[in-house]
């Protein structure tokens, strides 16, 4: 494009005016009467650019719309997905913060709609028991909204662990938490054994009780866990947290809970996948059961540290 320089005037500088008053930056009245662009709009416009990290200067160039437009999305003004070239702009940029404090992590915060954004869309989806496509569509960014509470004001570089618990938390958390855990396969219920096995060596008022499925669970619990070695089954809506990053699962675990919440879901049910491929061959030992009934009731009891 033709770079647009003080003096210039007409529909195009309206439309540069509109974009930066809405974005904060300062306009005489004189010069958005006239759709003029005056020095007030070329000021604007050199503040915009050392905001943007664009080099100095007070003309619209190619750089600066593209920034501007970008600048000027909103989270859930379009449909984000995965494309080449990317999509890109600040509403993409929203997204990853939340993602990012939710527990769902994108990386650094970058604007693009890359392939670690879809991935934390899709795992931010499955964990509301929404269709895990990658494509944030509004009911993704009403999810996110519902969350509003969680991730305001929090910083958002991402990943955010919540670290282990020590003994005497743990315990606090265990005895003032009802919570109801079940499982689907022989493994997922030698470790959902084991957790309980270690929840009551913790505190003898533990309120981690083993149940045989979701509809055996107390009304009045927290969460009931559902540990499974398998994929979701197509079509369940039920939420669903990969284990892999077992860092980040305590966040993850907490924003399911706090989703269902807002939504008036109670008690809520979120599934625990563990790793794939565990089978009784060899390949799952007693150590390997161990292992992970230490992490997993380490990450629930840190959801619950509040």
């Amino acid at each position: 494009m033709e770079p647009i320089r003080e003096g210039a005037s007409g529909a195009a500088v309206e439309d540069i005016q509109e974009r930066l008053t809405s974005l904060g930056y300062k306009i005489d009245e004189h010069e958005l009467g006239e759709k003029s662009f005056g020095p007030t709009t070329a000021n604007a416009v050199g503040r915009f650019r050392m905001d943007q990290d664009i080099p100095l200067g007070t003309e619209v160039d190619g750089a600066t719309w593209s920034a501007l437009v970008d600048a000027g999305y909103k989270m859930g003004d379009r449909t984000l997905y995965l494309r080449l070239p990317n999509l890109h702009g600040n509403d993409v940029l929203e997204l990853q913060k939340c993602l990012n404090i939710l527990g769902f992590s994108c990386g650094k915060p970058d604007g693009c709609y890359g392939v670690y954004t879809e991935a934390a869309v899709k795992e931010f989806q499955e964990s509301q028991g929404m269709l895990a496509d990658g494509m944030a569509f509004p009911d993704t960014f009403d999810a996110i909204e519902r969350l509003h509470h969680v991730w305001a004001g929090k910083p958002a570089d991402g990943p955010h662990p919540m670290g282990g618990m020590g003994f005497a938390r743990a315990a606090g958390v265990l005895e003032h938490t009802q919570i109801s855990l079940t499982a689907e396969d022989p493994i997922s219920r030698n470790v959902a054994g084991r957790i309980w096995n270690l929840a009551t060596a913790t505190t003898d008022k533990s309120g981690l009780d083993i149940v045989e499925s979701v509809d055996a669970s107390r009304p009045d619990d927290d969460v009931v866990i559902v540990l499974g070695t398998t994929d979701l089954p197509e079509g369940s809506k039920l939420a669903n947290l990969s284990t892999e990053e077992i860092e980040s699962l305590p966040l993850r675990l907490r924003t399911a809970v706090e989703s269902a919440h807002a939504n008036g879901v109670r008690p809520p049910v979120v599934r625990l996948e563990l790793p794939h491929g565990l089978a009784y061959d060899g390949t799952f030992t007693t150590s390997d059961a161990q292992t992970f009934a230490v992490m997993l009731l380490d990450a629930i009891c840190s959801a619950f540290n509040l």
